[in-house]
This record gives structure tokens, C-alpha cells and sequence, in this order.
């Protein structure tokens, strides 16, 4: 883990090849160091399958006081799994930007009593193609992500998250 201060950037991780997705494992173990709160939040596994991202993750670091999910790591998740989601779609682009959450609004519709998974996909199906074209245009762009949390068949956690990409920054 890299020792560094407030309002000090983590070193970005190099892109992958050209059209190349990043490999799972060294991402999070990045992401670990770069956001260490994400090292806490029991994430097991991470696979990304068309326009989905899913995390499989473990119920028991993520306990409240009931012994059920805590609504507050679950909203954390949410909001992380949608970052990643952008931040590795930039990467296959070849892109590297400033990613951050602008808006995110969560409907939790039954408690979490198990390990479970969480999805991530674009809101519209034109999403990614309007987020590209908002950068060609204007170096900065904006897309809508749907994160879902399962816990076996049921649907425990709803959220939707507007994510912003900042223009570069100039050298």
C-alpha cells in the first residue's frame, strides 16, 4: 500500500493494451491501494460479461447490528461498482480520466441475509455511445448506470447512479 496524503493522487495503473480489457485481479488489487475503504468491503470476485460488471461479495464484513447487510456498505458498493465500471469501460477506450459519482439514489427493497452479487449496467442502451460521443465533442461526458444487488433470486438493493467524466486536465 502506497503511503500518501490528503489531496494526493494514487498513481493511475497502466492502460491495457489497445482494446484490451484490464485483468480483473490486478485492477482490484489497484483499486485496493488506490481507495483502501474498497480492501474492507469483501469483494470476492469480478467479472465483466458484454455491458455488465459483476463483483461477487461476502455478506459477514458488510454485518449492521441486526445481522443483516448495513445499508451504508451496500450504498458504498453500489457507487464504487458503477466507478469501476466506467473507469475500466475509459480504459478499453484507451482513455485515461478523472471519473466521480454527480448523482446516486438507492431503493433498498429486502434485507441482505447472505453473500450475494452486484451488478452494473448502462441505464440506456445508447448509453456508452453517448458518453462517447460527449467526448470526441467536448472532453467531458456523462452516463446513467443501474446497479443491482442479488442475494440468491432476490433483488435486495436498486440503485441508480449518474456518473461524470472530467475533461483533461491541461498539462
Amino acid at each position: 500500500m502506497i503511503e500518501r496524503g490528503v489531496g494526493e493522487a494514487h498513481p493511475r495503473l497502466p492502460l491495457p493494451a489497445s482494446g484490451q480489457e484490464d485483468d480483473p485481479l490486478a485492477f482490484l488489487a489497484w483499486l485496493h491501494d488506490a481507495i483502501p475503504l474498497a480492501g474492507q468491503l469483501g469483494i470476492r470476485d469480478m467479472h465483466r460479461q458484454g455491458d455488465s460488471l459483476t463483483w461477487q461479495l461476502a455478506l459477514t464484513p458488510n454485518l449492521n447490528d441486526k445481522g443483516t447487510g448495513f445499508g451504508g456498505s451496500l450504498t458504498a458498493q453500489t457507487t464504487l461498482l458503477g466507478w469501476c465500471w466506467v473507469t475500466l469501460w475509459l480504459r478499453r477506450q484507451g482513455i485515461e480520466r478523472d471519473v466521480v459519482v454527480a448523482e446516486s439514489r438507492q431503493r433498498f427493497l429486502a434485507p441482505v441475509t447472505g453473500d450475494y452479487r452486484l451488478t452494473c449496467t448502462p441505464e440506456d442502451e445508447q448509453g456508452r455511445a453517448t458518453l462517447a460521443a460527449s467526448l470526441q465533442k467536448g472532453g467531458k461526458g456523462r452516463i446513467a448506470l443501474v446497479q443491482q444487488l442479488w442475494c440468491g433470486d432476490t433483488l435486495c438493493l436498486e440503485a441508480r447512479d449518474d456518473y461524470a467524466v472530467l475533461p483533461e486536465k491541461p498539462a
